[in-house]
C-alpha cells in the first residue's frame, strides 16, 4: 500500500471525560468491534476478576480507575485506528493534557445522569484552544438520567460547543427503546441484554412509514417523529468541514455497558474524523506526507512489564516512516540513536514493528535518554511545541524510610518524575527534596509504585508552598537578583533541569515579589524552557 494510502487509513484519537462516565468501558467495546479482544472485562464490578484491558497498573484495578494513559490499535474496515485512553481523574490531569497533544481528534463522553461535570469542561477547554475535532457520545441511556434536549442544552452552554445530534433516543431509562440514527437513517433497537455482542439494526428511509408503530409503539413512534422535527428546526445540518476546523460537533447517545449505539459511533467516526495532521515545530509546520521521518515523545511509562525493569517512551510519529535499525537525531541530546525493538500496542499485546506511518504510536524502549516533549528527526534540527509542565498544586518533603535502600529509592523518584507522574524540586538551601503534583492521589501512586516496582519505602511530611514559579531574571548578575535569591532562599529550589524554581508560600507572597523586583520574572509553567 503507497504512503498517502496509509496515511489516509489511520486515524488517531484521545477519549476524554469526567471519571466514571464509562470512558474505559468505552474503549473496551471500541476493541471489541474492531476484534481485538474476545469479551470485554467490566470495569466497575469488583466480583469480576477479569479488569479492564485498558487498565495497566495494579493500583488502577484496585480503584477502578485509569492512571496513566493508556494505547490501543485495532483495525476496522480496513482503517487503522488508535486510541488513546486518558486518566479522567483530575489529579492526572497533567498527564491527559499532555497525551491532547498527540491525537488529532477526541471523543468526549459524557454520563447522562450527571451531565458534563468538571474535569470535563477543563479537557474541552484544552480542545477547544487547539481546535481538536471533537465528537460528543451521551453514555448510559439505559438508567434513568436527564432529558436528552436538556443535555444538548447542557452540553452547548457549559462546553460551549455548537452540536448537532447524529443520533437519538426513543425514550430514556426504563423506557428505553432504542436509537434512531439520523446519520444513516435507521433504527436500532434496545434488548437490554448486553450479552450479545453486535446488535441488529432495522432500516428506515421514511421516518413516516406506518410500521414504525408497529415497532416501537405508536406513542414512541409519534414522540420520535416530532423530536426529530424539531431536531432539524433548531440544529444546524452536519457539516464535515466546519467539524473539522473544531466549529461544530455531532453529538451520539449509547450505553457503551451493553454495546449499544457504539457501532453507529465508530461506522460515523471513521467517516467523518481526520487522518493525521500536521503539527507546528519551533521553526515551521511539518505536514504528514513528508518523506522524513519526525515524531515527539508525549508520555513515559516506566515498567510497562514489571519483570523487566523497563522504560517505554511513547512517539507520535507526525511525518515520514518510522523504521526499525534506522538511526535517528535525538534532537535535545544532538546525537543518533537507533531503535532494535519498536514497540506497537495492539488491544494488550505489544509487538514489535518495523514500520510506523503517521499517526502511528510507537514504543521505544529507553534507558534513560528521553524526556516529555522531546524530538526525533532524520537530522532536521527543531522541536515540536506544546507539551508544558503546570505548577503543582500540593508540595511535600519525601523522606527516605528505609536508609538501606537510599539508591533504590533515589533510582525510582528519578524515573517516575521522567515519566512526569510529578514534579521534583531540590530545595538550594539543605538539598532536600520536595515533590510536587497536581493532584493529592498522586503521592499514593508514587508511594506504591517505588515500594511495589523499586523496592523503597517513602514517608512525605508537609511543605508550606502554594505555588511553584519558574525563575528567569533579565540580567542575572545584577543586585536585584542577588537581593532576591537572598532574601528568598528558604524558599528557593531547582527543579529537575536544573532551573530556578521560587515556592512561593501563598498568593501574596507573589505579587509582593512581582512587585519589590520587578526585572525577576515567575512563569506558572515551564513553557517557556529554552533548552
Amino acid at each position: 500500500m503507497s504512503f498517502s494510502k496509509e496515511i489516509a487509513r489511520r486515524r488517531t484519537f484521545g477519549i476524554i471525560s469526567h471519571p466514571d462516565a464509562g470512558k474505559t468501558t468505552l474503549t473496551e467495546k471500541l476493541l471489541l468491534f474492531g476484534g481485538a479482544i474476545q469479551e470485554a472485562g467490566a470495569v466497575k464490578s469488583n466480583k469480576i476478576k477479569k479488569g479492564a484491558t485498558s487498565d495497566f497498573m495494579e493500583i488502577e484495578r484496585q480503584r477502578g480507575i485509569s492512571v496513566a494513559t493508556s494505547v490501543l490499535a485495532f483495525i476496522y474496515k480496513d482503517k487503522k485506528i488508535n486510541i488513546l485512553d486518558t486518566p479522567g481523574h483530575k489529579d492526572f490531569a497533567e498527564d491527559t493534557f499532555r497525551t491532547l497533544t498527540a491525537v488529532d481528534s477526541v471523543i468526549v463522553v459524557i454520563d447522562v445522569a450527571k451531565g458534563v461535570e468538571e474535569q470535563t469542561e477543563k479537557l474541552v477547554e484544552v480542545c477547544r484552544m487547539r481546535s481538536i475535532p471533537m465528537l460528543v457520545f451521551i453514555n448510559k441511556l439505559d438508567r434513568e438520567g436527564k432529558d436528552a434536549f436538556d443535555l444538548l442544552d447542557e452540553v452547548e452552554q457549559k462546553l460551549k460547543l455548537r452540536v448537532t445530534p447524529l443520533s437519538f433516543p426513543i425514550g430514556m431509562g426504563y423506557d428505553f427503546k432504542g436509537i434512531y440514527n439520523i446519520w444513516e437513517k435507521n433504527i436500532n433497537l434496545f434488548e437490554g441484554d448486553s450479552r450479545k455482542n453486535i446488535e441488529e439494526t432495522i432500516a428506515f428511509d421514511d421516518i413516516n412509514n406506518p410500521e414504525l408503530e408497529s415497532i416501537i409503539g405508536e406513542k414512541p413512534a409519534n414522540r420520535l417523529r416530532e423530536e426529530l422535527e424539531l431536531i432539524e428546526e433548531v440544529y444546524p445540518p452536519f457539516n464535515q468541514e466546519e467539524y473539522l476546523n473544531g466549529e461544530l460537533q455531532p453529538v451520539f447517545f449509547g450505553s457503551a455497558l451493553n454495546n449499544f449505539g457504539v457501532r453507529e459511533l465508530l461506522d460515523c467516526f471513521i467517516e467523518i474524523a481526520p487522518t493525521p495532521r500536521p503539527k507546528e515545530s519551533d521553526t515551521r509546520l511539518v505536514a504528514p506526507n513528508e518523506e522524513k521521518f519526525s515524531g515527539f515523545v508525549f508520555k513515559i511509562h516506566a515498567n510497562m512489564d514489571p519483570k523487566h525493569r523497563d522504560r517505554i517512551a511513547f512517539v507520535k510519529v507526525v511525518s515520514g516512516t518510522f523504521e526499525r535499525n534506522k538511526p535517528y537525531l535525538h534532537v535535545r541530546l544532538g546525537k543518533n540513536l537507533k531503535f532494535s525493538s519498536p514497540n506497537a500496542f495492539f488491544a494488550e499485546k505489544k509487538e514489535i514493528v518495523d514500520i510506523s506511518y503517521p499517526g502511528d504510536i510507537v514504543g521505544l524502549h529507553d534507558t534513560g535518554n528521553f524526556k516529555i516533549g522531546d524530538t526525533l528527526t532524520e537530522g532536521e534540527k527543531m522541536n515540536y511545541k506544546g507539551i508544558p509542565s503546570f505548577s503543582p498544586e500540593h508540595f511535600r518533603y519525601i523522606n527516605n524510610a528505609d536508609p538501606l535502600k537510599a539508591k533504590q529509592l533515589e533510582k525510582g523518584v528519578d524515573q517516575l518524575m521522567d515519566e512526569g507522574v510529578a514534579q521534583l524540586f531540590t530545595l538550594e538551601m539543605n538539598g532536600r527534596k520536595v515533590i510536587g503534583t497536581v493532584g493529592a492521589l498522586q503521592y499514593e501512586v508514587i508511594q506504591y509504585r517505588l515500594e511495589h516496582e523499586y523496592g523503597a519505602k517513602c514517608t512525605y511530611e508537609n511543605f508550606p508552598a502554594y505555588k511553584a514559579c519558574w525563575v528567569k531574571a533579565d540580567d542575572p548578575k545584577n543586585e536585584e537578583f542577588s537581593e532576591f535569591k537572598r532574601v528568598k532562599q528558604k524558599f528557593l529550589g531547582h527543579d529537575k533541569y536544573g532551573q530556578l524554581v521560587f515556592l512561593a508560600d501563598s498568593e501574596f507572597s507573589i505579587q509582593m515579589t512581582q512587585q519589590k523586583y520587578p526585572s525577576v520574572k515567575l512563569f506558572f509553567t515551564s513553557d517557556f524552557r529554552t533548552k
